[in-house]
C-alpha cells in the first residue's frame, strides 16, 4: 500500500484560507455582487502572488490595501464605461426624433397593453414584476422585502413576463 504524505501549505494558501472570507465580506459590504466579490477576491490573491516576497511587516494592511486598490480600479472602470455609454446614448438620441408623434403614440399604446395585462396577474406577482422591471430593485432586495427566496422572485418575474408576452402575442394574432 502506497503512503501519501500531505504537502505543506504554501504561504499563499495559508493567506487564502485566512483572508478569503474577510475579502468577500469586505467587497460585499461595499455593494459588490457575490460573483464580482469572488472575482475581486481572486484578483487580490493573483496580485499577492505576483508581488509577495514572504517578508511583509503587516500582512493584514498589505492584503486590504491590495483589495482597496482593486475596488478603486473597478470604480474607475465603471465610471469610464458609464461615461462612454452616456456619450453613445447622446449620439444615438441625435439620430432619433424622440418627439415624433407616431413614436409617442406607439409607446403609449404599448404601455396601455402591458398595463392591462399586468392587471390580470395576481397582486404579489404584479408587484414583484413592477419592483424589478420598472422600479429597478435588485432581486435580493425584493426577496428580503417579501420574505421569500430569490428563486421565488425569479419565478414571479418569469410568470409575469410569460403572461405579458403570451397576451401581447395573442393580440398580435387578432385573438
Amino acid at each position: 500500500m502506497k503512503t501519501v504524505t500531505a504537502k505543506p501549505q504554501t504561504d499563499i494558501e495559508r493567506l487564502n484560507d485566512r483572508y478569503r472570507s474577510a475579502m468577500m465580506s469586505f467587497y460585499m459590504r461595499r455593494s459588490v455582487s457575490r460573483s464580482d466579490a469572488e472575482d475581486m477576491t481572486q484578483e487580490v490573491f493573483v496580485r499577492l502572488i505576483a508581488s509577495y516576497s514572504g517578508e511583509v511587516e503587516n500582512v493584514d494592511a498589505y492584503i486590504f490595501q491590495i483589495a482597496a486598490n482593486i475596488l478603486r480600479d473597478r470604480a474607475r472602470k465603471v465610471k469610464v464605461r458609464n461615461s462612454d455609454m452616456a456619450r453613445q446614448n447622446l449620439e444615438d438620441m441625435d439620430r432619433v426624433d424622440l418627439f415624433d408623434p407616431s413614436r409617442i403614440l406607439l409607446g403609449r399604446e404599448s404601455l396601455r397593453a402591458v398595463s392591462k395585462h399586468l392587471d390580470d396577474l395576481p397582486e404579489k406577482t404584479r408587484d414583484i414584476f413592477i419592483l424589478y422591471r420598472i422600479e429597478g430593485l435588485q432581486q435580493s432586495d425584493i426577496a428580503s422585502g417579501y420574505h421569500i427566496s430569490e428563486r421565488a422572485v425569479r419565478k414571479h418575474i418569469a410568470k409575469a413576463m410569460e403572461h405579458i408576452m403570451r397576451e401581447l402575442s395573442n393580440e398580435g394574432q387578432g385573438g
